[in-house]
């Protein structure tokens, strides 16, 4: 068993985690400018772009509530 202030396990945990940018973070770069261009675009089928433009917004508040849960989980341990 490791002792409490062994830190080389977590120090490689760390260094692991903090390679290459934080994909997850930058999704709202993505879908933030296609729900205007989804209602602009496709002004002229009301029923696909209401049910587009809620499909989007619906998985952007899953991915919105999968990084704060994530966010928990790590506080809390």
């Amino acid at each position: 068993m490791a002792s409490p202030s062994d830190f080389s396990n977590q120090d490689a945990v760390i260094r692991k985690q903090n390679r290459g940018p934080p994909f997850k973070f930058l999704a709202p770069l993505i879908y933030a400018p296609v729900l205007p261009l989804i209602r602009i675009g496709l002004r002229h089928n009301p029923v696909l772009r209401d049910r587009l433009f809620f499909a989007v917004l619906a998985g952007a508040f899953a991915h919105g509530a999968y990084l704060v849960t994530d966010l928990y989980d790590v506080e809390s341990k």
